[in-house]
């Protein structure tokens, strides 16, 4: 006999075939479904059929599954718990959002823009316990396991779900005591005389003009560093001229401590701000009340703080 292409047994049947499992015996998992015995028997047979498989083996005492019996067990509580978990996503309020939630973020992104709102989310969701890791390493959050990373800039490919959940626009930036020594660059060919600080192991710096024009120069410094931290204080330090998310660099900006390099041009290309996730399971109740929450003071954050900033240079 040929299987069927597309199955048509309900969830009630695999619950039922669930309990006869953990219960070992029909009659007493269909009284749980309100179910005669008869009609307990005739479900699991119509799944045996369905799935063109023997589940059960019966005896007059008890039945016990069969090693493809194994199998849909396996399967079966799986879809049963993303269901449920589904239902509780759609439905959720703080009284059913509980229990662990593993995040990671940049240590500075972190700082900024979610230890903040910490306390406000676990008032909320009393029922959470967050453990968050801030780090500037990029983690394995599946070998980890995290529930959410959050991560700037461009992904690399990867089977991890990935969510935007703000803009990431990026400038150059130096301090007024560097540009009155060094002076302003008009063009980004002038980039070249200047003393730049590339993160890592970048060594030319793409740009995108607000006339659209597109833009690649080499660049160089006396000193590269991989942690934003310790860039930006050089920076302010009037080391050189830098690349800055605004979310870093914006109290700064707004200080007068930094001023914008270029103002015309952006660092190109655009990234976002993201979170990512382990793909394979429904998002649970509590990892979406977190994500919505965090993205939601994310954007009001960034636009608040730096919403005239971004009207003053882009006019």
């Amino acid at each position: 006999m040929e299987r069927n292409d597309q199955l048509s047994f309900d969830l009630k049947t695999l619950e039922l075939f669930v309990r006869v499992a953990t219960l070992g015996a029909i009659g007493r998992a269909g009284v749980e479904f309100n179910l005669s015995a008869t009609s307990a028997t005739q479900r699991i047979k119509a799944l045996e059929a369905e799935l063109d498989v023997k589940l059960l083996n019966r005896t007059t005492r008890a039945v016990a599954l069969t090693p493809d019996g194994e199998i849909l067990l396996e399967h079966a509580k799986r879809i049963l718990d993303d269901v449920a978990d589904a239902r509780t996503v759609l439905s959720h309020t703080a009284k059913t959002v509980s229990g662990p939630l593993k995040v990671t973020a940049s240590a500075s992104f972190g700082r900024s823009h979610i230890v903040p709102f910490v306390p406000e989310f676990l008032r909320l969701y009393p029922g959470v316990t967050l453990d968050l890791n801030l780090s500037d390493s990029i983690v394995d959050i599946v070998e980890e396991g995290y529930d959410l990373a959050f991560r700037i800039g461009r992904l690399a490919p990867s089977s991890l779900l990935a969510h935007a959940i703000d803009d990431n626009p990026q400038w150059l930036v130096a301090s007024p005591d560097y540009l009155a020594r060094a002076g302003h660059p008009q063009t980004p060919q002038d980039l070249a005389d200047h003393v730049c600080l590339p993160m890592g192991k970048i060594r030319a710096w793409r740009m995108r003009g607000d006339d659209g024009s597109e833009h690649e120069v080499h660049v160089s410094g006396p000193v590269t560093v991989n942690l934003g931290d310790a860039f930006g204080e050089w920076v302010l330090d009037g080391l050189g001229i830098g690349q800055a998310a605004l979310w870093h660099a914006g109290p700064d900006l707004q200080a007068g401590r930094l001023v914008r390099v270029l103002p015309a041009y952006s660092v190109w290309p655009e990234t976002k701000i993201w979170v990512v996730r382990a793909p394979g399971r429904l998002m649970s109740a509590r990892v979406k009340a977190f994500l919505d929450f965090m993205q939601a003071r994310i954007q009001m954050t960034n636009r608040q703080r730096y919403g005239t900033l971004l009207v003053t240079d882009n006019s």
